[in-house]
């Protein structure tokens, strides 16, 4: 008797939707949902590798237990328990700085883990808190917590509407658009260019998206600051502010300017391996452009001055006049509000 079950993947953010068939309770088949409003039946390796991941004679099925004997399977609850009892054992003996949580992706993209997760944290008092998100996008979540008042608050590509993309030091190609949960992102992409917008790519790695895009810079690698800062220093000396709600949220605009006048193309060229010609152009483009989106994933913030390029991809969609607007970079509505739970204690 084959059966046909409907899910989501969460081995990424994409949560591309699944169509699981069964026989006789063995999985037949695994392939992307065409009804699922997001991924439209797109489903990259990863999803299609679930059922490799299901039948694995390696995976561990039940809680074990070590013993001198080696390993014992027990049940559930007394594992919990066992779980429950050791930790705050360690506690009380050691202090809470003597616990440590990591949670790995699939627990970031799941509601019901995420909500739990953090009673579980409370209850632990552990200070010492790491996850993927330790190694892979602190500086975004820095730059959103000073500049816009939560971490949380991190703008994504507007990937389906914008008339001009720059992607500096990320691989959509392959992540699905990473801090855009975008599944399908090489037709998103092509359907870039095929409406008449231009893709750009910044990257030292011929990368799967460097075959979807308009034009691909080699940029060499930790030098996305000083290329950043030279498109902010042409905009200030060539007037290319555009106007905007978010002038009345700024502060310290002249610290910016002045900041950034050392850093002029010719000054950062020989660095980052772009011409002083090509660099005024790139962001002169940006700037002709109905929108444009100024997105940068983890080649910006696995870096000595991460922090700093996450700040000026921020500035730099400011100044061009494309934060929040349809086609640039976008504050999102999602559907738990983490954010605003955490304002409200929540």
């Amino acid at each position: 008797m084959k059966t046909t079950h409907y899910r989501t993947c969460s081995i990424c953010e994409a949560l591309c939707g699944l169509e699981i068939t069964l026989e006789d309770n063995e999985i037949v088949s695994v392939r992307g949902d065409r009804d699922d409003v997001l991924s439209k039946g797109y489903l990259c390796p990863k999803g299609v590798a679930i059922q490799d991941l299901h039948t694995d004679t390696n995976r561990i099925r039940t809680p074990l237990r070590k013993t001198a004997d080696g390993f014992v399977p027990i049940d559930w609850d007394t594992a919990l328990d066992i779980v429950a009892q050791k930790l705050t054992e360690v506690r009380e003996r050691d202090g809470r700085s003597a616990v440590g949580v990591y949670a790995g992706n699939p627990n970031a993209h799941n509601y019901a883990s995420l909500l739990t997760s953090q009673v579980l944290h409370k209850a632990l008092g552990a200070r010492s808190r790491f996850s993927a998100t330790s190694a892979d996008q602190l500086p975004h979540m820095f730059a959103a917590l000073f500049m816009f008042g939560n971490q949380l608050f991190i703008p994504v590509a507007d990937v389906d509407h914008t008339d001009h993309m720059l992607i500096l030091g990320g691989n959509p190609a392959a992540s699905n658009g990473s801090l855009m949960t975008a599944p399908n992102m090489p037709a998103r992409l092509k359907a870039i260019r095929e409406r008449g917008g231009k893709v750009v790519l910044f990257d030292p790695r011929r990368t799967e998206t460097a075959r979807l895009v308009d034009e691909h810079y080699f940029v060499k690698p930790g030098t996305d600051a000083l290329l950043m800062m030279a498109w902010v220093n042409v905009l200030f000396a060539e007037d290319l502010i555009a106007d905007g709600a978010w002038s009345n949220y700024v502060k310290r605009l002249d610290v910016v300017r002045e900041a950034s006048s050392p850093y002029t193309p010719e000054a950062v060229a020989g660095i980052v391996g772009i011409d002083a010609d090509t660099i005024r152009r790139l962001i002169r483009e940006v700037c002709a452009a109905p929108s444009a989106a100024i997105y940068g994933r983890m080649g910006v913030c696995t870096q000595k001055f991460g922090g700093l390029s996450a700040w000026l991809l921020n500035v730099l969609n400011i100044l061009t006049g494309n934060l929040d607007r349809r086609g640039g970079m976008m504050f999102t509505r999602p559907a738990v509000d983490f954010a605003g739970l955490a304002a409200k204690g929540g």
